[in-house]
């Protein structure tokens, strides 16, 4: 692992514990999956490229908008979503056919993978990256290393 991969994961994983807060960004208070990436970039990189809108819970699905998606392409880096590597920012579908809608940061990779993520109705937390949540990993990206 790369010294910038572990500062993403290190940072991360300092946000475990945090309870889930819709639309909040902040340690130790409370966070959702977007909020923890937004606080593990202000510690790794410094200021927000941007500020997000408000945003409800289904994230437009209704309206079928990938707006999470396309945030992370504008910010971050793409890459295939099968080279796996620590401190890989994750998006997910949580239902086939939906909007991606889910945001994670890998933890480990290997036989013991896992990821640091917010959920609903949890706190921020590290879970194995099983085969049910690589089956809905749509995208995969890094953070960018130097902000442009």
């Amino acid at each position: 692992m790369s010294g910038f991969e572990q500062r993403i994961v290190t940072a991360a994983r300092g946000w475990i514990g945090t309870p889930y807060l819709h639309q909040a960004s902040c340690k130790g208070a409370g966070t959702d999956c977007l909020g923890l990436l937004r606080g593990v970039w202000r510690e790794v990189l410094g200021a927000e490229p941007e500020t997000p809108p408000a945003y409800s819970m289904d994230w437009s699905e209704p309206a079928r908008i990938e707006a999470l998606w396309a945030a992370a392409r504008r910010h971050l880096c793409a890459k295939a979503r099968l080279a796996a590597a620590p401190g890989d920012v994750l998006l997910f579908r949580m239902r086939e056919g939906a909007i991606a809608k889910h945001l994670g940061i890998q933890g480990r990779t290997g036989a013991e993978a896992s990821f640091i993520h917010a959920y609903s109705g949890h706190a921020v937390v590290e879970s194995p990256l099983g085969a049910p949540w690589r089956r809905r990993i749509v995208a995969r990206f890094t953070f960018p290393e130097e902000r442009s």
